[in-house]
């Protein structure tokens, strides 16, 4: 199966110009707020720090994979993960 170049464009800047705004608007949110959303309920930092930190790191990992995958997008990078 073969992308064309423009349809790699697009998909990497959907990426980055939809999904990691909101990831790290919700990180942003998160640190201020001191909640993260999990499906329809919230992970409160002062309830449960534990899980907040693990969930707070899934979300910032999630940011940098979107990040490597829209660069590899853009760019050609030719990145396999």
């Amino acid at each position: 199966m073969t992308t064309f170049r423009s349809e790699n464009t697009l998909v990497g800047l959907v990426a980055g110009a939809v999904v990691l705004p909101w990831i790290a608007w919700t990180l942003a949110r998160a640190m201020k707020d001191g909640s993260l959303p999990i499906g329809r309920s919230y992970v409160r930092r002062e309830e449960r720090p534990g899980p907040f930190w693990v969930l707070f790191g899934f979300y910032a990992l999630s940011a940098l994979l979107a990040l490597v995958i829209c660069a590899d997008l853009l760019f050609g990078l030719k990145v396999r993960l």
